[in-house]
Order: C-alpha cells, then structure tokens, then sequence
C-alpha cells in the first residue's frame, strides 16, 4: 500500500502546489501543463512494458527498484532550480513510478485467490488513493505554508524508506513461471503507441499546430497497428491484446479511464480556484477537500459486501451518473466565492469514483490469467494515466484558453505584465504582487472573473464525460445472459 499512498499523494501535493510553482519558477502557460502532464505521459508510455517486465523478472524485484529510483530523483525534484529541470525531474519520475504501480496490483492478484478476498484487497488498495489524497492536501498544505514548494516532493522519501526494508520481509515474490524473452522492439512500440496520442491531444487542446498533433497522431496510430500484429505472431506475446476481446475488460478499461479524466480535471481546476479565486491557503484549501476524500475512501469499501445483492455494472453505471451530477453542481450553483458547491460537488464525485475504481480494477484484473497478471495491471494503470493526461490536458487546456480569452486587463500594464498574467491565474498573481493596491486588485478580480468562465466550460464537458463512461457502463459491462453471472 505504500507505493499506492506516494502516487496518490504526490497527485494531490502537486496539484495545490501549482500556484506556488507558478510564482517560484515563472513557467509558461505550456510549461505549467506539462510540469503536471510530463509524469503521467512517460508513465502511461511505459506501464505496459514495466507490467510486462514484472511478470518476467519478479514483481516485488521491480517495485524496490521502481522505490529506489522514485526516492533519489524526489529530491532532485525538490530543488529544481527552473521550470524545466523540473520538468526533466518529473519524467524521470514517471520511468520509476511504472514500475510500482503494476508491481503493486499484480502482487494482489497473485496473493489473493479467492474472489471476495481479492474485491476487498483491490477496494484497500484503490481507498488508499483516496486516503493518500486525503493526507496530501492536508500534510501538503503545511509544508506549503512553513517552507517552499520542493518540501512536497520530499515526502517520498519517508515513505519508501520504510518499503525497501519491510517489502524483502513480508511482500512474496511472484512472476510468470513460464516467462518468455524480454521484447524490446514491443516495448518500443507500445512506448510509441501510448505516449505521441497523448501529446497530439494535447497540443491539440492547447491551440497547437495541426503538423503537431497529426505527425504523433499518425505515429501513435501506425505503431499501435504493428504493436498488436506483433503481439498476435508471438507465441510469447508481451501483452496477450486477445484480453480486448473479452467485452468485460475492454469496457472496464474504458470505464477506467474516462472516470479518471473527469477526476483529475475536476482537481486541476477546483484547487486553483479555492486558493486564487476564493483566497484560501493551501492548508484550508486542502481541508476542503478532505469530505470528499473521505467519502472516495467509504465509497470504495462499501462496494464490497454490495456485489452479493447487486451487479457491478450496476454499482459502476450509479457512480458514474454520481460523477455527472457533481459536475453540474459545478455547473449550475457555483458562484466565485461560494465554497459550499465546490465541497457538496466533491462528495459526490468522491461517492461515485471510489464505487466505480473498485469494481473496474477487480474486474481488470480478474478476467486475466494469474500469470498474466503484471501484464493486465499494467493495462489497468495505463488506463488510468492516460485518463490522467487526458483529463489535464484538455480540460486544463479548455481552461487556459478560455482564461486567456475572457482576461480584460486593467490599463497601465507593461508588455511583459500584460502576457504574464494572460498566460496562467498564478502569472497574475504575481504580476499583482508588484502593482499599485487599486491596480492589484482590479488585475485579480479580473482574472478571477476570467478563471471562471472557464470552470462553467470545464464542468460541462467533465459531466458529458461521465455520462459516457455510464453509457459504455450499461452497454458492455452488463451480462449478456441472466442467472447467478454477476458481470464479471
């Protein structure tokens, strides 16, 4: 569980320490989004591979490296100097963190055999995200209050110290026992099937050009195609992509990953707005959120005993319609300075993504062989990063754009000011720091104002998203045939 709190909690962390990212190293509009993009975008490229690799040469031997790895290059990331070098920092981050997060679900499956211990074992392990990201606003806001921004990524190391010393101790090892040779040539292609259409959305989001978006497009498209031939010639595949045929893993992945896209987005955009909008610091901001987080956690654990009375594509379809209405919470009764929607809204998304993360992963894991498991793991998280790209890239992008657009900027402001504070809502904050207190103030409500024009355009696409993922839900996870299948 420890590697599941230190991803979790670094997601959130970060996501509250943005603003002061954003005043500490000056980056770019591009830049911001890609210090929060560049992790899970190297992450996602890599899961499969690492998954793969873990069913090879041990699980529990990648996660200590994977632990290792992730622990020396936090610090680096502590005390980046500029907003590229935490950028670099970030990616690196993102080759050691695929190696835990496949190792830590696939050592589950292979533990727990019987299905009603291993749905409780993934619901422990999908409520640590949740508890993880309780923790992170809260032990986040402190450090972001009492010392600078590169204190949160210093958190990993007190929490991988203690891995690497007890997981030799009580963690068994497991890998395939007929493991076939190591692929390199399907590692490079799934790194290039994943990572370019992650990048060509968005830049595409972004405004970029349309050579940008359609060459990693096309590439990702071309290398996807001889990925899959390659892995169906092979009498060793590196990922079986036969489990894509099985409706129930197919529409769990979907499931996956568009109810992460419409988490991650709603946490880019809610967090900016309670400390720069509202005023909160990010200890009161984090504080927040903590309802909602608890509920993920509840949520999460509650789906267990329910699978006996209900199906899971119903409890699955329920929180994703959950999903949707906190998003038009969003939508329809948020105002600028009203803290209350912003905290019911949370509670529901938290209610319907906690129910629905537990029962897609078990669903993953559970229509894939056992020593297959790495590899069907690695699938589950790369859906979950992807989810994670996407849900910033676009809506973050959305959300730039509209802020840029709707930004009407107080006379008086020098050229470098002016693109200073339409680039981000924490550019204007810090060109407010040197301005006149009436100027100042005019320049944040502006911008405050703008920001929110583009919440309305956010929340309406995160609740159509949902709506999707509810409809592929009812669609493909449903059993085909009734009697005692419960969907699985």
């Amino acid at each position: 569980m420890l590697p599941v709190l230190l991803v979790s909690v670094d997601n959130t962390v970060l996501a509250f320490a943005v603003p002061g990212i954003a005043e500490a190293l000056q980056p770019s509009g591009a830049q911001q989004l890609w210090i929060v993009d560049v992790y899970p975008l190297v992450l996602a490229g890599l899961l499969v591979a690492m998954g793969s690799l873990g069913d090879r040469i041990g699980r529990r031997r990648l996660l200590l490296i994977g632990a290792t790895g992730f622990a020396a290059v936090s610090v680096l990331a502590a005390y980046a100097p500029s907003a590229a070098w935490l950028i670099v920092a970030r990616a690196a981050l993102g080759i050691f963190g695929a190696m835990l997060m496949p190792s830590t679900l696939s050592l589950l499956r292979n533990i727990f055999h019987d299905p009603d211990q291993r749905r409780l074992a993934i619901a422990v392990w999908a409520s640590c995200f949740a508890a993880g990201a309780a923790l992170g606003p809260i032990v986040g806001g402190f450090l972001l209050e009492h010392a600078w921004w590169g204190s949160v990524f210093l958190l990993a190391v007190p929490v991988l110290v203690p891995l690497l010393v007890l997981a030799p101790i009580f963690v068994p090892e497991s890998k395939d026992p007929a493991p076939g040779r190591i692929d390199v040539v399907s590692i490079a292609l799934s790194m290039l099937a994943l990572a370019p259409v992650a990048y060509a959305i968005k830049n595409l989001a972004h405004g970029g050009s349309a050579v940008q978006t359609v060459v990693p497009a096309l590439v990702a498209v071309t290398a996807t195609v001889l990925f899959v031939r390659r892995q169906l010639r092979r009498p060793d595949p590196m990922l079986d992509v036969r489990l894509f045929t099985v409706r129930v893993f197919s529409g769990a992945v979907a499931v996956n990953l568009l109810s992460v896209f419409s988490l991650v987005g709603f946490l880019f955009f809610v967090s900016q707005h309670l400390q720069l909008v509202i005023g909160l610091g990010p200890m009161r901001a984090g504080t927040a959120l903590v309802p909602g987080l608890a509920v993920m956690v509840v949520s999460g654990l509650a789906v267990v005993p329910l699978v006996r009375w209900l199906r899971p594509s119903t409890i699955i379809v329920a929180g994703l319609l959950l999903s949707a209405t906190a998003y038009t919470v969003v939508l329809v009764c948020a105002s600028p300075t009203a803290l209350t929607p912003i905290i019911v809204a949370f509670v529901l998304l938290g209610a319907g993504i906690g129910a629905t993360e537990t029962l897609s992963n078990d669903l993953i894991v559970s229509s894939a062989p056992a020593e297959k498991a790495g590899a069907a793991s690695a699938v589950s998280e790369t859906a979950y990063e992807m989810g994670a790209v996407l849900g910033t890239a676009v809506l973050g992008s959305i959300l730039t754009a509209s802020y840029a657009a709707n930004l009407v900027l107080p006379a008086g402001l020098d050229a470098d000011a002016e693109a200073t504070a339409r680039d981000t809502l924490g550019g204007a904050h810090a060109v407010a720091e040197g301005l006149p207190a009436d100027q100042a103030s005019s320049l944040l409500a502006a911008a405050g104002e703008a920001f929110d024009s583009g919440v309305t355009a956010t929340a309406g696409i995160g609740a159509i998203l949902a709506l999707a993922a509810a409809a592929v839900a009812w669609t493909v996870l449903r059993p085909r045939t009734s009697g005692n299948d419960r969907g699985r």
